[in-house]
């Protein structure tokens, strides 16, 4: 591979890390070639992007990306040894780790393995992270949480004042006759 090959690989990825909220970095070196094709098909299926780079490409194009600098430490350290894929997606950010879990329980086999995954900002390093990951909630249904807890009190309030509307009036009018 020449330097402009890398040159071009290095943008295209550093594109996708900009336009993607979360990745999951993922080992899958003992896949089949089919299994590994049928990874690659499940992954469109669904709406995840994955390409595998070289570590050292993967960090440069991390390298130009503001605001990463304690976790490109980490990824550099921690997550990018070995073989490296890279699963994108901007939507759901537990979707690239049932993915994962799926495929491994669907061809029993213990690959990819889970290296690391950067949501929102927030690194999560080893495979030991994938069952939470699979968890994770997306920002509309935890804001639509927030919200209905918020309403509850509200709503409860209201429903008290207008279920006792002749009693709220009578005990005022009954404090209005005492005063005259």
């Amino acid at each position: 591979m020449n330097r402009q090959e890398k040159t071009i690989i290095i943008k295209d990825l550093a594109e996708k890390f900009r336009n993607n909220n979360c990745f999951y970095i993922v080992d899958s070196t003992s896949l089949s070639v089919q299994a590994t094709n049928q990874f690659r098909r499940e992954c469109r299926q669904v709406g995840v992007s994955y390409r595998v780079a070289k570590n050292t490409l993967i960090l440069k194009a991390l390298d130009e990306m503001p605001g990463m600098n304690g976790i490109y430490e980490s990824l550099r350290d921690k997550v990018l040894k070995g073989f490296s894929g890279i699963l994108f997606f901007n939507e759901n950010a537990n979707i690239p780790a049932k993915l994962v879990q799926d495929f491994r329980k669907e061809k029993n086999l213990d690959r990819p393995i889970l290296k690391g995954a950067y949501i929102d900002g927030e690194l999560f390093v080893g495979d030991e992270n994938l069952e939470a990951l699979t968890k994770l909630k997306s920002k509309q249904v935890l804001i639509g949480e927030i919200i209905g807890l918020l309403q509850s009190p509200m709503a409860n309030v209201l429903s008290a004042l207008q279920s006792g509307k002749t009693q709220i009036s009578g005990i005022i009018k009954t404090l209005g006759d005492r005063k005259e």
